[in-house]
């Protein structure tokens, strides 16, 4: 079972596969860890500083989600969008849903702040807004936002393991041994 997409992917660069690596373990990491001071009782100390880390790691995290973003859209070119299959336009809807979802997962993270961003100690950023009912409103926006971006991820990594069980090897492509290799044209 072989799934192509009617759509023109450069091969991927050092710099994708990077991106990609770097987005994956700041969002399964933030998360899960997020999720599990949420979810379960866990000491004050604990859950301030997975906070205080969460809060510093993404913020840091910005710049590069929006990089990756670009490239993303630099470098595919979307051609024969009403030809595409049904299963070809659910995946390309699932991928852009999950750079949406992530977009509002970052965007909801900041605007829920009740206090100053601080980013490791080293810098920090006021506090965008002062209104209790606006940050509570962005932080309820914010959780609903990491649900359906687990779910999102949860039918991602699903969908790997489904290509990987069928042979089409696309690990081996988001790999940094194969960056810059020709590849077949699929979607990231």
């Amino acid at each position: 079972m072989s799934i192509e997409l009617n759509m023109s992917v450069s091969s991927y660069s050092r710099q994708r596969v990077l991106l990609h690596w770097l987005s994956a373990a700041v969002i399964l990491w933030t998360l899960l860890s997020g999720f599990l001071v949420a979810g379960f009782e866990v000491s004050t100390h604990i859950k301030e500083s997975v906070a205080f880390f969460n809060v510093s790691l993404t913020t840091v995290f910005i710049p590069f989600y929006v990089w990756r973003l670009f490239l993303f859209f630099t470098h595919t070119r979307f051609s024969g969008m009403s030809s595409l299959a049904p299963v070809e336009a659910l995946a390309l809807f699932v991928h852009a849903l999950i750079y949406l979802i992530v977009g509002a997962v970052l965007v909801t993270g900041v605007l829920m702040m009740d206090r100053p961003i601080d980013v490791f100690g080293v810098v920090e950023f006021g506090q965008p807004l002062n209104d209790p009912r606006l940050t509570a409103l962005f932080a309820t926006v914010h959780m609903w936002a990491c649900v359906v971006l687990s779910l999102l991820l949860t039918a991602h990594i699903g969908a790997v393991i489904v290509h990987e069980a069928c042979n089409h090897r696309v690990l081996r492509r988001m790999s940094l041994r194969q960056c810059g290799k020709p590849a077949p044209e699929r979607l990231e």
